[in-house]
């Protein structure tokens, strides 16, 4: 286990962890997740209407509970990955703005293409 920042692990790569999370995030955000979470949610409460054992209830309460504690966890790795990476590119533009101005080498501006990406193949 490790507190490194999420965009700093495992170098340039992604880890599984990453992956995983650009996965569910990506699965998460579809119109498809939200029905499904309606129906869990009405679903929880047409148990009530039920009566079932107590026991049923505290049983959907842990669930709800477990999977919004997963999402949240989700959701912070993904915020933090976009948070540095869109530091990590105002930051290359800042220092290509600053190379521009001084006319100075063209390092920075060779960070800011790889920061936004623009050599890669789309």
């Amino acid at each position: 286990m490790t507190i490194d920042h999420p965009a700093e692990r495992g170098g340039a790569g992604h880890d599984r962890f990453a992956r995983f999370s650009d996965r569910a995030s990506n699965i998460t955000s579809s119109p498809l997740f939200y029905v499904l979470c309606v129906l869990l949610v009405l679903g929880t409460i047409a148990l009530h209407f039920v009566h079932p054992p107590l026991s049923w209830l505290i049983f959907a309460g842990d669930v709800m509970a477990s999977l919004n504690l997963l999402l949240l966890a989700l959701l912070k790795n993904a915020e933090q990955r976009d948070t540095h990476a869109v530091q990590r590119k105002l930051d290359a533009i800042a220092a290509a703005l600053l190379e521009q101005r001084e006319g100075t080498s063209h390092e920075a501006a060779d960070e800011l293409r790889r920061a936004i990406r623009l050599d890669e193949k789309q």
